[in-house]
């Protein structure tokens, strides 16, 4: 199979008249998310379980089953092994690469250097850091079925050697303005996975660029839109449609997807994020009823933040006195706020873990 030639960008030929309604649905549903997301003092710590679950969720594509307590309970010293500590890692990495974007991208652009660089953090220790993590490939590539051959691949990315000038214009063209924003994002996004610029982990670049292209184009207040939990519930179809473009050159099929995509999960996005702030309202009432506390809000936005934790790890992002802290722990445990997932014992602390935030940023009931 020869390798595939991406097409020039911006892209030509588009059936803006099968688009136009799309692109004004999902910038409509986007910017009340948005405007959620502007509503609340802190989204960086009350959001905190919706970055995890993008994380999760993006390396399940890719075939880690890793979940959100999983993590957060690897993280507050319950200890897994073999296979699960491997995908909790990988899961531990996207986060990391999210919030180093962050940071990054709050002065400066995104760069092909940046993109290499959030690369190395994705694959550090995990499956793949063997496939020069950090650095764009320099051989042949192939997607298929295990141990196939390249003539028998599904899809065979560009050439190695025009590899460099290719992601060249991809960068000149997210540097650029299009006709609109999102319609941008699906190009960016597509033309990233077509070409396959690393030997592993390019779906989870792919997806944590959408988030941060957004925000880069000042389309988002903060880059928390993700994609992956819609993205993941219609795997073969999200693959269909990229597939779609280098056999078909079907460029309008695929932005269709990713708009209906956008549309849907903003629509989610936006309601969970209501019940995290409904919920939030919520406890400030109820935590100050039960505790009389002056620190209801030091107590809140770390559970929020960490909805499973060490009770060490509590007093220390609260800065509460020892004493203090664990008879207000003790009070939400009393009143079924927060649930013991592992007692203390000796010098090991406990394990608390918050239900209600957990069962919203799952989507099920967790605990």
């Amino acid at each position: 199979m020869r390798s595939y030639i991406p097409n020039d960008l911006p892209i030509q030929g588009l059936d803006y008249q099968r688009l136009f309604s799309l692109v004004g649905e999902a910038n409509a549903e986007l910017a009340r998310y948005d405007g959620l997301l502007q509503g609340i003092t802190n989204p960086q710590v009350m959001l905190s379980p919706l970055t995890i679950q993008e994380a999760v969720l993006s390396s399940k594509i890719e075939g880690t089953q890793a979940t959100v307590d999983e993590v957060l309970e690897q993280e507050a010293g319950i200890r897994y092994e073999g296979r699960k500590l491997d995908d909790i890692q990988e899961v531990i990495n996207y986060r990391t690469a999210l919030y180093d974007a962050y940071e990054y991208l709050k002065e400066r652009p995104i760069t092909l250097s940046f993109i290499k660089q959030i690369h190395k953090i994705l694959l550090n220790s995990v499956r793949g850091q063997d496939k020069s993590p950090g650095e764009f490939r320099k051989d042949q590539n192939w997607i298929g079925k295990h141990g196939c051959t390249i003539e028998n691949a599904t899809f065979v990315p560009p050439n190695p050697l025009q590899l460099e000038n290719y992601l060249d214009k991809w960068q000149n063209y997210i540097e650029n303005e299009e006709v609109d924003v999102l319609l941008q994002t699906a190009i960016v996004h597509a033309q990233f996975e077509l070409l396959h610029p690393f030997k592993d982990g390019n779906g989870r670049i792919g997806r944590i660029l959408i988030p941060l292209f957004l925000f880069q184009k000042r389309k988002i207040f903060q880059p928390m839109f993700y994609l992956s939990q819609y993205l993941e519930a219609h795997r073969d179809e999200y693959y269909n449609k990229l597939q779609n473009i280098s056999r078909n050159n079907d460029w309008t099929g695929w932005i269709e997807f990713f708009l209906k995509a956008i549309t849907s999960q903003a629509k989610d996005n936006s309601q969970k994020v209501k019940d995290i702030m409904s919920l939030y309202d919520e406890m400030k009432d109820r935590v100050h009823d039960i505790t009389h506390s002056q620190y209801v809000i030091h107590l809140l936005d770390a559970i929020f933040n960490k909805p499973i934790f060490k009770t060490s790890d509590f007093i220390t992002a609260t800065n509460i006195q020892k004493p203090t802290a664990m008879g207000l722990l003790k009070q939400l445990k009393d009143h079924n706020i927060l649930k013991e997932l592992q007692p203390g014992k000796g010098r090991r602390a406990a394990v608390l873990c918050f239900p209600a935030l957990l069962n919203i940023s799952e989507g099920r009931k967790v605990f």
